[in-house]
């Protein structure tokens, strides 16, 4: 394993680690989420550099894109569960009430 990706993969497994015990807030879920997100898209635009492959260069992109639209949707559940609630805490949010 190179140096390279063992920095991403363990750059991954923090941000997985850290959504596991961190979940006290919303906002630190979903910068776990968005620093995975961005170890994925570094390691995937370093995959299509290694191969040398046109095919697979429109991946990370795309990958952007999905982590964009995710960020955002965060954002707005973050809003809501601000204004509903008034904290972002996840020990205050339960499922079963609308």
């Amino acid at each position: 394993m190179t140096p390279a990706h063992f920095a991403f993969s363990s750059t991954f497994m923090l941000g997985l680690a850290g959504l596991a015990f961190h979940r006290t807030h919303l906002l630190s879920a979903l910068l776990c989420l968005e620093g995975m997100m961005l170890s994925l898209f570094i390691a995937l635009a370093l995959w299509t550099l290694q191969l040398d492959s046109t095919s697979f260069a429109p991946s990370p992109m795309i990958l952007l894109a999905f982590s964009a639209c995710e960020a955002s949707a965060g954002l707005a559940l973050l809003v809501a569960t601000a204004r509903t609630h008034g904290t972002d805490r996840l020990q205050s949010l339960n499922l079963l009430q609308c």
